[in-house]
């Protein structure tokens, strides 16, 4: 990565490293932590009430993204989940509820106190088919083929190489698998500058790729049946999404050969 990457990828892990440790203090210092305050379009409170009350407050108050993946992942019983950028764990711990006993699921995370908060979490809900991974979205530290389900909120517009974060997806799932993920995305008609002035990087709104570059990375890197849909203006010409897309079943390939051909900028 050149050096304006790597600052940017800086800013965002000590960004939810402070976001951690606000939530671990709040949980010590009185008696429930509070929620973050990003907004009513960001937060826990885009998930479901009897979602939150069966969660530890921590879980809850550190949730940072801008949808909720696991309402649309259509998660089964027995199937093996990532999560990419898990964060305090509430995607993961609500994965596990659903595919149960004999599935597993999975967070990966680069910030080492929100690992350490979702661990906390993890015990907390007496969540056992859970394991947490420190790494970056870029190069995930799982086997080809072995995961039935890839979801994510909100994280990928922070990644400073898309079309890898793509490739590691497509990846690590097993033909036939799928993503369902909530992000951020632009309007085609804005361009970067534009996004970058409805809000910053690690505010999820000056990385976010337009609609057209979201599904052209996702298909360079061998998705198909993309389906993108928003769900609520998070700025103007801005939105929160639900963004699906399935392996084909009969590749072979474990990446994206063409990853260069996204056109995706950040």
């Amino acid at each position: 990565m050149n050096d304006e990457s790597t600052d940017l990828r800086e800013t965002v892990r000590q960004r939810y490293a402070a976001a951690a440790v606000k939530v671990t203090e709040g949980g010590t210092a009185c008696c429930e932590p509070q929620p973050m305050e990003i907004g009513e379009n960001f937060g826990s409170a885009l998930y479901a009430t009897d979602e939150r009350d069966t969660l530890p407050a921590e879980a809850v108050a550190a949730s940072l993204g801008c949808g909720n993946p696991t309402a649309v992942a259509e998660l089964r019983e027995g199937e093996r989940v990532l999560d990419l950028g898990s964060g305090g764990g509430i995607d993961v711990l609500l994965s596990a509820r659903r595919v149960g006993p004999t599935g597993k699921a999975y967070g990966l995370d680069m910030t080492e106190e929100m690992l350490a908060l979702a661990l906390s979490n993890a015990r907390k809900a007496g969540a056992a088919n859970v394991e947490f991974l420190k790494g970056t979205i870029e190069a995930v530290p799982l086997p080809a083929n072995t995961i039935d389900v890839v979801i994510s909120n909100c994280v990928i517009n922070l990644s400073v190489d898309k079309p890898a974060v793509f490739a590691e997806t497509f990846r690590v799932l097993r033909p036939g698998g799928r993503i369902g993920v909530s992000d951020v995305v632009a309007d085609d008609a804005l361009t970067p500058g534009q996004r970058a002035e409805r809000g910053d990087h690690v505010g999820c709104i000056a990385g976010a790729l337009s609609f057209t570059e979201y599904r052209t990375g996702l298909e360079a890197a061998g998705f198909t049946d993309v389906e993108i849909t928003p769900t609520h203006r998070v700025a103007d010409g801005m939105h929160s999404a639900l963004v699906r897309a399935v392996k084909p079943s009969g590749t072979g390939r474990t990446s994206g050969a063409t990853v260069a051909a996204c056109g995706c900028r950040n």
